[in-house]
């Protein structure tokens, strides 16, 4: 199939479909092409049959991929990372026919599948080794605890981020020993089909991470029902039904849910850099990611040159439809989202909100295009200033002082991420540990935070429950187990001992512990 620039044949398609766990007679939805309109290819849909054999085969072959050695399956993903690097030409061309993105925020995708899969893979070991921790009473108790795989982890991955919310998710939960189903987004099936192909080409066997399609609320609460983990990237609507679903079976989930991301920019900040990176944190992958920036904050002394370089920079940004390098911003992901966008823009400035930068619908360049838009005037009253827009759109607020904009920013249901920009990085330091948001960064808007793989990603209130990234990322995918050793003695009265003096005797040592300093 050509399209735009990119050259993916039909047979190659129906390869990658036939990864997907489908029936005899499934039905099929015409994928669409963002930058075109016009049709990409039929994407066979599953049905609860389908889930329910993927469940059971991955079940099955869990166990022995849970028998072999952690370094063993480690090999496996640093196999990986390398396939996807060496193949990074083709897996782009994907996502951006599929997501009408821009090839730099496609390339983001691919930096983040290749960082996270070279550190759980190098860090694997060292999180699911034994740990031995004190015991009640050292020498007599020890204490060894040792993580298991929970079994089946079912990860529901959305169309925004089509390669990396696939991918990076399930690599830490396969490290651990777990089998994972996969159910990706209709719009970016085959984006996740390329990347698992991967997988199992480099040594995960392929019953271990099946893969199934179809519409979220049909096939989405199926997979629910078979696992014993989920993890799931979306609404915050959305994830709360998740949760209930999740409660209702009391297994575990970790869920990165939306945002409504606030910048402050001090009266410090220097001025060209700061607008340089507010268009990055607002306007990339045409700010259709849950850590974007929608409110920026500036310091009324800095407020006139800072908008003067902000609204000059969106309005040289380079849109322009197809696959390839060159353009700044690509297109949203349908006309759909595209109304969306633009009701709240609308919204806005019927009730006074003006706009500074962009606000069209530009058809001429695709069906889905929506200027970069910066907007000043925005009220309590209007949708825009509460709820996320998840679209090139941001709102300008001047304030007077650091303490104003910290209150602004932290009034909010949500709690993802946030940024400072300043020269003064204690300052700066100061101010992000002041502010509810899972992740802050200072002087940039969400790539330090987001690409320090070590460290953990997620968000507070509205904004989801658990953590990507650093250990949580890979041992949430585990099941922790105390083992307790008792070596001598016991916790019952010696022979001969009466209860009130075996009690006393424990009510002493405890006591002595604490004078030698021992937790």
């Amino acid at each position: 199939m050509t399209a735009l620039g990119a050259e993916i044949e039909p047979a190659e398609i129906e390869r990658l479909l036939g990864r997907a766990v489908l029936g005899p007679s499934p039905t099929e939805r015409v994928v669409i092409a963002p930058f075109t309109g016009e049709p990409l290819y039929s994407l066979p849909m599953s049905g609860a049959t389908e889930v329910l054999r993927a469940a059971a085969l991955a079940r099955q072959a869990q166990q022995g991929w849970a028998a072999r050695s952690v370094r063993d399956r480690a090999r496996i993903v640093l196999e990986f990372h390398d396939l996807v690097h060496k193949r990074r030409s083709t897996v782009l061309d994907i996502v951006q026919l599929e997501t009408g993105k821009a090839r730099r925020d496609a390339m983001e995708e691919l930096l983040d599948v290749l960082v996270t899969a070279r550190h759980y893979a190098r860090d694997a070991r060292r999180l699911l080794r034994p740990t031995r921790h004190r015991g009640v009473f050292p020498l007599m108790v020890g204490i060894q605890e040792l993580h298991h795989p929970r079994g089946l982890v079912g990860v529901l991955a959305p169309w925004n981020y089509p390669l990396t919310l696939a991918v990076s998710d399930a690599i830490p939960a396969l490290l651990a020993g777990n089998a994972v189903i996969l159910k990706p987004d209709v719009q970016t099936t085959l984006t996740a089909l390329w990347v698992i192909d991967l997988l199992i080409e480099a040594g995960v066997p392929a019953e271990v991470i099946p893969v199934v399609t179809g519409e979220g609320p049909v096939v989405g609460p199926l997979v629910i029902e078979e696992v014993d983990y989920v993890m799931f990237t979306g609404s915050t609507r959305v994830g709360r039904e998740v949760a209930r679903r999740c409660g209702e079976r009391l297994i575990g989930n970790s869920m990165e849910l939306g945002g409504k991301n606030a910048m402050i920019v001090r009266a410090d900040a220097e001025i060209e850099r700061a607008a340089e990176i507010a268009i990055r944190s607002a306007f990339a992958n045409s700010g259709q990611l849950c850590i974007s920036m929608e409110r920026i904050y500036v310091h009324e002394q800095a407020y006139e040159a800072f908008t003067a370089a902000f609204v000059r920079r969106a309005g040289a940004m380079v849109m322009k439809p197809g696959v390839g390098w060159g353009a700044d911003m690509g297109s949203l992901i349908s006309t759909i989202h595209v109304d969306r966008v633009l009701a709240h823009i609308t919204d806005a400035t019927s009730r006074g909100a003006r706009v500074l930068a962009g606000g069209r619908h530009r058809p001429d360049l695709g069906p889905c295009y929506v200027e970069p838009t910066i907007l000043e005037g925005v009220t309590t009253d209007m949708v825009l200033c509460d709820e996320e827009t998840f679209g090139p759109v941001v709102a300008l607020y001047k304030v007077s002082s650091d303490e104003e904009a910290i209150a602004a920013a932290n009034a909010t249901s949500y709690g993802l991420n946030a940024a400072v920009l300043t020269r003064n990085h204690r300052e700066g330091r100061r101010i992000a540990a002041r502010l509810r948001a899972g992740t802050v960064n200072v002087n940039e808007g969400y790539a330090a935070a987001w690409g320090s793989s070590r460290a953990p990603m997620g968000g507070m209130g509205d904004s989801g429950v658990g953590r990507r990234h650093g250990a949580e990322g890979l041992l949430k995918y585990t099941e922790p187990q105390t083992v307790a050793h008792q070596r001598f003695l016991g916790f019952g009265a010696p022979f001969g001992w009466s209860d009130e003096r075996w009690g006393e005797t424990l009510a002493w040592a405890v006591g002595a512990l604490k004078r030698l300093g021992l937790k």
